[in-house]
């Protein structure tokens, strides 16, 4: 099962599944390169999950009209409506942890 993965297994699955939607679209290594702005060589590390930094990742998403895929990693979190009317401004950072 995934959820056992190493990091760098992660990675591994990840690029894998990045490299599935690529070719589910019928579109090269080459031309999506060239299509998100980045190297050859920085799409085939992304897709071997070796390494790749988020911006590159990014621009690949963006390549294949799929930045949806964002909601899923890092859905924009939502605050409590009360404990926002309790602070009565806009939460900036979290609350220091009480010690027990």
């Amino acid at each position: 099962m995934t959820l056992f993965l190493t990091t760098s297994g992660w990675e591994a699955e990840f690029g894998s599944r990045l490299a599935a939607l690529r070719l589910r679209e019928n579109i090269s290594q080459k031309d999506l390169a060239v299509r998100a702005g980045i190297s050859l060589g920085a799409l085939i590390h992304l897709e071997k999950g070796q390494g790749a930094t988020i911006r590159t990742l990014i621009r690949v998403l963006k390549a294949l009209d799929r930045l949806d895929i964002i909601d899923f990693i890092a859905p924009e979190p939502s605050i409590d409506p009360l404990e926002l009317s309790k602070l009565g401004k806009t939460r900036e950072r979290a609350s220091k942890r009480s010690r027990t």
